[in-house]
């Protein structure tokens, strides 16, 4: 805890110098990015089941082992999903966290979905100043321009699996004939699946429906990055979890932006599980997630629960 305090105390220095500072820091672009205070709407319980609960427990089944996953035997968290039939699974537990690729005919989808990691591993990624601000790979991302900036150890993640998930994304489209793309993940592997997102919709065909629903998403890119993902995915939801630290890494401060599309969990009955939840209408929304304080954070809140009982982590998938 006390390494974890001096992380947080590091962090508000380091924003309170960059937005003082008068050139690069770090070789990162400084800036205050757009911020929003519109007052959040109440998210309804059933909303939040019919769209919230099934990429969550596809993000959740994401912390189990490849071999587990490939055999879609890996307890509570697969038989959550019946029917579902995996194409393609893989990773490392190092430079490649865990990913899957799957076919949910129940809801004629194919899934992708990004193991995360524990809250201080994550957040030392973020935070590592080794880790700049570097140009989008044109290759993977080619509708972006020169301004759009990552987080170079996010975007490095995700290169490593993104022509295997492209791959098996397109041909599981043509083998089912569906129609629809999902991508999920939580902590480090929601970063890896925004870019993941962001890649589909610029390679699949208009006709196929891409939708993204993230959970405990850390800042990936600059604000043109933020502009281009909004304008990319206009239904793309992220959400945060109470006091959870990880959505405020990198620092706002130093130009890394949120999209659009948070929804913040304000509270979860104990006894039932069921999220209270908001809608925080553009990006920064400061009566959200952004409005947090780093001395006031919940590193269980990253684990969760999230909602309706679900929680993510290693502890959450035992095989």
């Amino acid at each position: 805890m006390t390494r974890m305090l001096k992380s947080f105390l590091g962090l508000a220095a380091l924003a309170a110098f960059a937005r003082a500072a008068p050139a690069p820091l770090f070789g990162i672009n400084l800036g205050s990015g757009e911020e929003a205070d519109s007052k959040p709407t109440a998210v309804a319980q059933a909303d939040i089941t019919s769209t919230l609960e099934r990429p969550a427990k596809f993000a959740r089944a994401a912390y189990c082992s490849a071999g587990a996953v490939t055999n879609w035997s890996c307890g509570a968290s697969c038989d959550a999903l019946p029917n579902v039939k995996v194409l393609t699974a893989g990773g490392d537990d190092g430079a490649i966290p865990g990913f899957f690729v799957a076919s949910d005919p129940d809801s004629k989808t194919i899934v992708v979905a990004h193991q995360g990691t524990e809250p201080t591993q994550v957040l030392s990624i973020a935070n590592d100043v080794e880790f700049l601000q570097v140009a989008a790979n044109k290759t993977l991302f080619p509708q972006a321009g020169d301004d759009v900036k990552l987080h170079s150890g996010f975007q490095d993640t995700q290169g490593r699996t993104a022509d295997l998930v492209m791959a098996t994304v397109k041909d599981g489209l043509a083998s089912t004939g569906f129609k629809k793309v999902l991508v999920t993940g939580h902590s480090l592997g929601a970063a890896v699946a925004s870019l993941d997102t962001a890649m589909l919709r610029m390679a699949l065909p208009q006709d196929v429906q891409v939708d993204s629903v993230v959970f405990g998403l850390p800042r990936v890119g600059n604000s043109a990055w933020a502009d281009l993902f909004d304008k990319l995915m206009p239904t793309f939801a992220h959400v945060t979890n109470q006091n959870d630290p990880v959505p405020n890494v990198p620092p706002h401060a130093l130009d890394f932006q949120h999209p659009a599309g948070e929804l913040h969990i304000e509270s979860v009955d104990a006894s039932t599980g069921a999220a209270t939840m908001v809608a925080c209408p553009g990006s920064e929304n400061q009566n959200c997630a952004a409005g947090n304080s780093l001395l006031d954070t919940s590193i269980p809140n990253h684990l969760g629960p999230y909602l309706n009982g679900i929680s993510f982590g290693d502890k959450a998938c035992p095989n």
